[in-house]
């Protein structure tokens, strides 16, 4: 690993027929730091965090996480390394409990997966360590709650424990304010900065609130036409003429 870094991006390049979604791309992301990705729609955002993740395979370039190259390694693989993402739309299972939903990568993380849930009424270990994720995002009161009752809110914050319970090292949080109200929205903020504090997890947010970007995160990374156009502190980004003019000085003001 260079200089300590979680996840290093080499030249990355990717193209859907003439249109060009990644242009040479490279950045390092180190352990710890709480960064955002913004861009408008169709800047690359979304290509760059599914080459990432595995869902899109890149043209050229390397991807390295925990030192090393994932570039064209399968998603299973990248989760069993600890990288791990949510989507826009809350991904979970609406059949199942809150409790089931996280039993599910808990056990598969244990290499339980075959017995599902059996497993979960003879391992006292397995049970805490479910409890101890639905604590961590605040619904182990609802643990025993259908998954299809939840609000809006409260399914992403499912969401987020899902990812969480796969113990990754990395995780990238696809717009994880996304149709929340102002409650939701602060809980859901509250709880990825007290994770966040832990240091035990390093989050990525794609995020196009501003007002969720410039309060939360250390780093923001600005992508436009598939390149890096800034990086660096809220308040270096704010100033950086270039994304100024792309976002006509306005939501970065």
């Amino acid at each position: 690993m260079m200089d300590g870094s979680l996840l290093e991006i080499r030249n990355l390049n990717k193209s859907f027929g003439n249109v060009v979604t990644a242009r040479n791309l490279n950045l390092s992301l180190s352990p710890g730091v709480l960064a955002s990705i913004i861009g408008a729609n169709g800047a690359g955002k979304s290509t760059l965090i599914n080459m990432i993740t595995g869902f899109i395979t890149p043209d050229s370039g390397e991807i390295i996480f925990r030192g090393q190259d994932i570039t064209r390694e399968p998603i299973d693989r990248r989760v069993k390394l600890g990288l791990c993402r949510s989507f826009q739309v809350a991904n979970v299972f609406n059949n199942l409990s809150l409790f089931e939903n996280i039993a599910i990568p808990v056990l598969a993380v244990k290499g339980k997966s075959r017995s599902l849930f059996r497993s979960v009424r003879n391992d006292g270990a397995v049970q805490e360590e479910v409890n101890k994720v639905l604590d961590r995002i605040g619904l182990l009161e609802q643990s025993h709650v259908s998954a299809s009752a939840l609000s809006h809110g409260d399914r992403r914050l499912l969401e987020v424990g899902v990812a969480l319970a796969a113990n990754p090292t990395l995780l990238l949080l696809d717009e994880p304010t996304a149709g929340m109200n102002p409650v939701e929205r602060t809980r859901m903020l509250k709880n990825i900065r007290d994770l966040a504090k832990e240091q035990a997890v390093t989050f990525v947010i794609v995020e196009h609130d501003m007002d969720v970007v410039f309060s939360l995160s250390e780093r923001v990374i600005v992508v436009h036409r598939g390149h890096i156009i800034g990086d660096g502190t809220p308040a270096q980004v704010q100033n950086n003429a270039e994304v100024r003019e792309v976002y006509l000085g306005e939501e970065v003001a």
